[in-house]
């Protein structure tokens, strides 16, 4: 198959919308995108599914209209996984080398990575993905690139992300039970970067914080490596759910003001300006004040800076984020937020877009903070793809790998479990699949 044939589709599971993306690389290394799809999500809350026939419809519905817009059929796919069970720690590993003087191999990191997946867990708790950080031979630390030194001692600094079994197998389930197979299962924070943030932020010091509806995730970067993740379990519902309360109006309603007229500062409003909300069956409309709306929003946008400004300084990198922060995801377009965090958290903010790594011609509304996600799973998944065609090309192998959406791709498993059982992000996803292929047996 034709590189240039090749497209890759990130399914972004959120607690506000669920959207399909489907994208290739063109000649110049933009995504191109080919087609999308959009539905509300009602089966997913707090980024966690609490409906599995509600989110597999609203699955099928995005996939059915990124298929008509696209011309593609749709069969494999990248997806996001988040939620508020998702937590990480730091862990250093070591492997003890049979032959000092042969040169360490990819297959050394990648047993040393494998043996990081099998770490004593709480019951319920898994480790979703591994991060190597940095390496240290023989004792000499900082090394970051260590294939072909000599060395008798190999270690390694590694982050690791962590997830509720459950919580990974329901969104599984449901993506299988749509008529789809996974690829993959990618932390969002991590897409999201991949989507907003510059090679020279990742290396000053940044923190990526993407505002869901559901949740905010953060994922903080230093020198070129992941320093820290979390998550917050806030995100725009529960504002619209403040704005709900204290208006005493019905949720879409709600949404709407805090969409059109919200603001995160309520010293931008003036006291006499004013919108009025239709009232319910015949009643006479409500008048509410922008300025009130901007303090129920204030007083929780607060607190989600606050929660996010704890993690940063959890971190331990404070002091080292010279980029400062960038706000992404659908909470990010909300008024006076860029403000409200500079204000909070004394760091330089901005509001990031995923435009940089699309290509001239995409759907305007793809560059929205909003679809930051969805285009991370893209990136990444085309980065996936082509990672394992240069293995390939090196080998000399006559199977292809597959992109995300190629028929052959059962064919390419078979041979990628036999041949080479430690890849990295494939265990826990390889678990899953097997207690779902076990389970339907």
């Amino acid at each position: 198959m034709k590189s240039q044939e090749v497209f890759i589709v990130g399914l972004d599971i959120g607690t506000t919308k669920i959207a399909a993306i489907v994208g290739r690389r063109n000649e110049h290394g933009k995504i191109e995108i080919l087609g999308y799809g959009r539905t509300e999500s009602i089966g997913v809350k707090r980024g966690m599914v609490s409906n599995i026939e509600n989110t597999v419809q609203s699955i099928k519905l995005a996939i059915e209209e990124a298929e008509a817009k696209s011309g593609v059929e749709i069969k494999y796919v990248n997806v996001g996984i988040a939620g508020q069970h998702i937590k990480s720690l730091q862990h250093r590993g070591n492997l003890i080398r049979g032959n000092a003087d042969d040169e360490i191999a990819q297959q050394d990191i990648d047993t040393l990575i494998n043996n990081m997946y099998n770490l004593n867990m709480n019951p319920g708790e898994e480790v979703i993905d591994v991060i190597p950080q940095d390496f240290i031979i023989d004792g000499e630390q900082g090394i970051k690139h260590p294939v072909g030194m000599l060395g008798n001692s190999l270690e390694a600094n590694f982050h690791i992300i962590i997830g509720q079994t459950a919580a990974a197998k329901n969104i599984y389930k449901c993506v299988r039970k749509a008529g789809l197979e996974v690829v993959e299962l990618i932390l969002e924070p991590i897409a999201s970067a991949e989507a907003v943030l510059s090679e020279e932020e990742k290396e000053a010091g940044v923190v990526l914080v993407d505002i869901g509806g559901g949740t905010t995730d953060i994922a903080i970067f230093q020198d070129h490596i992941i320093r820290h993740t979390a998550v917050i379990p806030f995100g725009g519902d529960i504002i619209t759910e403040d704005v709900k309360e204290g208006c005493s109006i019905i949720k879409k309603h709600a949404e709407e003001l805090k969409i059109k007229f919200g603001s995160a500062l309520a010293g931008e409003n003036r006291d006499e300006e004013v919108v009025a909300i239709p009232g319910l069956r015949g009643r006479p409309p409500k008048e509410i004040t922008l300025k009130n709306l901007a303090n129920i929003i204030q007083a929780r946008m607060e607190e989600i800076i606050e929660n996010i400004y704890y993690e940063i300084k959890n971190s331990g990198f404070e002091k080292k984020l010279i980029a400062g922060i960038v706000l992404t995801g659908g909470g990010a377009q909300l008024k006076h937020v860029r403000q409200l965090t500079e204000y909070m958290t004394g760091m330089d903010v901005r509001i990031g877009y995923p435009n940089e790594h699309l290509a001239p011609g995409c759907p305007e509304e793809m560059a929205s903070p909003a679809y930051a996600t969805g285009i991370g799973l893209v990136i990444m998944g085309l980065q996936r793809y082509e990672s394992e065609q240069k293995k390939r090309t090196r080998k000399e192998d006559p199977i292809p790998s597959q992109p995300a959406s190629v028929p052959n791709q059962p064919v390419q498993k078979e041979k990628e479990k036999k041949d080479e059982e430690t890849r990295r992000r494939t265990s826990f996803l390889e678990r899953i699949q097997r207690w779902f292929d076990e389970g339907s047996e």
